[in-house]
């Protein structure tokens, strides 16, 4: 297989690292069809739905979408491409995967999968209140109205098959612990950080029950990131040599321990042969990335590209801020988002690890 030199999140291009085969895409057996892919969640699959929301959440401009397709800064929260796109790729499926409130999205790109992530958005729903961005729910209802759009160009029948057959990608949490529960605080007095991962998880297990039951069957949700060691909660909380914050880390293990148990009984109660409801690992892969870069071609991990690479993320990183010369090796661009290359090998990793889970 041949991975694009385009996951939260990211790491060199050492040759031995990526697949040496001429083949494109991941390989699945021959009775399975992956016909669309479609994406929930925060910043790390924003494609573009905060563009036009009254929020400061946002990153349509330079020097956001530097190496994105002309240099566009479309409201990928990154250099170029994300998760989404780089997965939906590998699949086969298709290069871009659009939002689903971009102005310019056509038609003919419903039947292959559109995003309706929004950044900074959480599963506790006081997350996307506190800066104006779209909730899970809202996500959800979005989600219904494209259902309904895809009945009218596609039929019933056709819309079945891509609802049942499609991946579902669910990314959120890390919002949630590292800005309404550590920094901003909104929670502390209502929850310690137990009682709070079992809201969180609580609230995670919700949503992919009524995605269930509105046709899907493969549905990847990620864990949360070492956000502790994200070069913003470093600079926050990390003191003067700015090491990790291992209370933010140990809370994000907390909430994927849960999360992973939750998802795997939840598959086992629905008693339905083809429902895959999976926990991604996402928290080890990028950890490793970050204590051993130079297996991956990376040199810089504890600061992003942009500005002082400290705290700028949003619309602190702008046209203003200088620029790292070579982004190839950091592996995060800004504060808080990997590189499109250490989202490459993040991606890299993950199919080859759960591909399987879902044929």
């Amino acid at each position: 297989m041949k991975l694009s030199c385009s996951i939260v999140l990211y790491f060199v291009y050492v040759l031995v690292v990526f697949r040496n085969s001429t083949e494109a895409g991941v390989r699945l057996p021959e009775n399975v069809t992956i016909p669309a892919i479609l994406v929930f969640g925060d910043s790390i699959a924003d494609q573009g739905n905060n563009n036009n929301l009254k929020t400061l959440i946002k990153c349509n401009f330079p020097p956001y979408g530097k190496d994105f397709m002309g240099g566009t800064p479309s409201g990928r929260f990154s250099n170029g491409r994300t998760p989404a796109d780089l997965i939906a790729e590998e699949l086969g499926i298709k290069e871009l995967v659009p939002a689903y409130l971009d102005p310019h999205l056509q038609p003919t790109d419903l039947p292959t999968g559109v995003s309706f992530a929004s950044g900074a958005t959480g599963f506790d729903p006081e997350t996307p209140r506190l800066v104006s961005v779209l909730s899970l729910s809202d996500q959800l209802e979005m989600f219904k109205d494209y259902i309904g759009k895809l009945k009218a160009i596609v039929g019933e029948e056709r819309t079945n098959d891509i609802l049942t057959n499609s991946i579902y990608l669910v990314i959120a949490g890390s919002d949630d612990l590292a800005n309404t529960y550590f920094t901003i605080g909104l929670r502390k007095l209502q929850y310690d950080i137990n009682s709070y991962t079992n809201l969180l998880v609580q609230s995670a297990s919700k949503f992919t029950t009524e995605l269930y039951g509105l046709g899907a069957k493969r549905i990847a949700v990620f864990g949360i990131p070492p956000i502790g060691c994200m070069p913003s909660q470093r600079t926050l909380t990390g003191g003067g040599v700015r090491e990790c914050a291992e209370k933010y880390n140990q809370a994000a293990q907390l909430f994927n321990t849960k999360l992973s148990s939750t998802l795997s009984s939840l598959t086992n109660d629905l008693n339905d042969a083809k429902a895959r409801m999976v926990y991604i690992d996402i928290y080890n892969p990028l950890l490793d990335l970050i204590q051993n870069p130079g297996k991956y071609g990376f040199l810089i991990v504890d600061k992003g590209c942009c500005g002082t690479g400290k705290i700028e993320v949003a619309v602190l990183c702008n046209k203003l801020s200088e620029m790292c010369p070579d982004d190839s090796i950091y592996l995060f661009w800004d504060s808080y988002h990997p590189t499109e290359r250490g989202y490459n090998v993040l991606v890299n990793q993950i199919l080859q690890k759960y591909i399987n889970n879902f044929v």
